[in-house]
């Protein structure tokens, strides 16, 4: 087996859980660096918005490194959608593509379903719940927040702080409350 194919077979998800927890206390023994995706936004919005909006007048260079680490995010996805998929059909589990069949969804010929995620579906109904609305939801959320789920649940729960495990706990009730009661409704739209 050569290294190419052993990277692109599907994997555990435990390699990627111990790389992610060995990141919190790298971070913080490299300088007591933050770990999180949302305040990236800000990051960029500082350094190329030359506004004099005083939420973006910080010293947004000190956290040039996280810029890098969502770069090398969107390189990564981009390598692994390009080089490193399987031609096999994405693998659902059967209760869970039984469930989706009752909605109509059951091509999973690429990464996401074709029958959620297609330009027809972004200009429709759906589409606006889903996406725009969905979108907003989350932006706004991460802001009231202060952060994002990984900001909170992986860095914020590691140091111990209080409203990192209250948001985990509103990210969790939000998560289930969707899926469970919200996304099934849109789905039968």
């Amino acid at each position: 087996m050569t290294v190419l194919e052993f990277i692109s077979q599907p994997w555990h998800w435990a390699p990627a859980g111990v790389v992610i927890g060995l990141t919190v206390p790298m971070l913080l023994l490299l300088g007591n660096k933050h770990f999180g995706i949302s305040g990236n936004l800000r990051h960029i919005c500082a350094a190329c918005i030359p506004a004099d909006i005083p939420f973006f007048k910080y010293n947004w260079k000190k956290e040039v490194w996280n810029l890098f680490f969502v770069a090398g995010i969107v390189i990564g996805a981009f390598i692994a959608s390009q080089f490193l998929m399987t031609p096999d059909p994405i693998q659902v589990a059967p209760t869970l593509a039984t469930d989706l069949e009752q909605y109509g969804i059951d091509d999973y010929s690429k990464m996401l379903p074709v029958q959620l995620f297609s330009w027809d579906m972004l200009f429709s109904l759906k589409g606006l719940f889903f996406f725009v609305i969905g979108g907003f939801l989350v932006g706004f959320g991460t802001r009231y927040a202060g952060g994002c789920t990984s900001g909170h649940a992986i860095m914020g729960l590691s140091n111990l702080q209080w409203p990192s495990l209250v948001a985990t706990i509103m990210f969790m009730i939000g998560g289930f409350i969707s899926a469970n009661l919200i996304v099934p409704f849109l789905l039968k739209l």
